[in-house]
């Protein structure tokens, strides 16, 4: 008797989105932030060369201002402090409510994952009208592969070479943007797998994706 063969089904779509400079322009809120809390530690921060680094978790900027033992309370009070400054001047990267609204768009899932403070994320996004399905924190660049695996995205989108690190330990596609403090050789030379120029091109590029996927 024959066998008969079936094709495999195609997962369900999930794409994973980083927050700060892929989704949202986070510099003037962040810098705003560092002003607020060197005035308050008298303690200098440059806060112009602070936003040209953005991606590491927060604690590795601050270790570059403060003595170690510091570190971790200075962090605490940034973060206590982070939305009386920080989400009101915060705007969205251009395409952003486009980009999460092509994946529902298409039923699939998108979720944030960033390394930023997990409420401070949200607030950020509930304050610019854009709706994941899910929002995930405290993860930075490899470490995003938990989240990601849990998730089973199989796309991730984000402006850091720490992002396509993460994508590529958790076997998703690294697609990038040169809208943070990487530019587009070196997102290319971490390994990403599609560069755009920024999220406006992702719609039209996630619909071919899931053309070819299907």
């Amino acid at each position: 008797m024959a066998v008969m063969s079936f094709p495999t089904a195609v997962q369900p779509l999930t794409v994973g989105f980083d927050l700060d400079m892929t989704l949202i322009d986070s510099r003037p809120g962040i810098h705003a932030t560092y002003r607020a809390l060197s005035a308050e530690t008298g303690v200098w921060i440059d806060a112009d060369l602070a936003i040209t680094r953005l991606g590491p978790p927060l604690e590795q900027e601050l270790a570059l201002w403060f003595p170690d033992e510091r570190v971790q309370e200075v962090s605490d009070r940034y973060r206590e402090i982070y939305t009386a400054y920080a989400i009101e001047p915060t705007p969205a990267m251009p395409g952003a409510r486009e980009a999460i609204a092509a994946v529902q768009e298409l039923g699939g899932r998108a979720i944030v994952v960033t390394a930023k403070h997990e409420p401070n994320a949200e607030l950020h996004l509930a304050h610019l009208g854009m709706a994941p399905d899910e929002v995930i924190g405290w993860l930075w660049a490899e470490a995003k592969a938990e989240a990601l695996r849990e998730h089973a995205a199989s796309v991730y989108v984000g402006d850091h070479i720490g992002d396509v690190r993460g994508a590529r330990v958790a076997e998703a596609l690294s697609v990038a943007v040169p809208t943070g403090p990487c530019d587009a050789d070196a997102l290319r030379e971490a390994g990403a797998d599609v560069i755009l120029d920024d999220l406006t091109a992702f719609p039209a590029w996630l619909r071919n994706y899931c053309a070819d996927r299907a």
